[in-house]
C-alpha cells in the first residue's frame, strides 16, 4: 500500500482520510498545534483508526512544505469566514447572542437582589 492510497484527494484544498469525512487539517491541527498524540487525536475522532493517523502524520512529514501551505491557507480561510460572519452574523446568532444577554442581565439582578436582602 502506497501513503497516499490512505487519502481522498477531492481537490488541492479538500484532502480526506480514506472512508472519513475527516481532513487531514483536522488531523495535523490537532497533532501540530494541539500537541495531541495520535492515540488523543483516534478517541477525539471515532472514524479514524490509529495506522489513519500516522498516515497522516507521516504524510505530514514527507510533504512538509506543500501540507503546511495547505494547513496555512485553510487556517486563513477559517479565519476570512469568521471575520465575514462576525461582520454579517446570520438572524438566529443575533437572536441567540440577544438571550444570552437578558440571562446574564437577569443573572447580575437575581444575585444583587440576594446579596442586598
Amino acid at each position: 500500500m502506497q501513503l497516499e492510497d490512505y487519502f481522498d484527494f477531492q481537490r488541492p484544498d479538500d484532502i480526506r482520510v480514506k472512508g472519513t469525512r475527516v481532513g487531514i487539517e483536522t488531523i495535523l491541527y490537532d497533532f501540530i498545534h494541539r500537541c495531541r498524540t495520535p492515540e488523543e487525536i483516534t478517541q477525539s475522532y471515532p472514524s479514524v483508526n490509529l495506522e489513519q493517523v500516522y498516515a497522516t502524520i507521516l504524510y505530514y512529514l514527507h510533504n512538509k512544505e506543500d501540507v503546511s501551505d495547505y494547513i496555512a491557507n485553510w487556517l486563513e480561510h477559517g479565519h476570512r469566514a469568521r471575520e465575514e460572519q462576525k461582520r454579517n452574523p446570520p438572524p438566529v446568532s443575533e437572536k441567540l447572542r440577544k438571550l444570552r444577554a437578558e440571562r446574564a442581565a437577569m443573572k447580575r439582578e437575581n444575585e444583587s437582589q440576594l446579596s442586598a436582602g
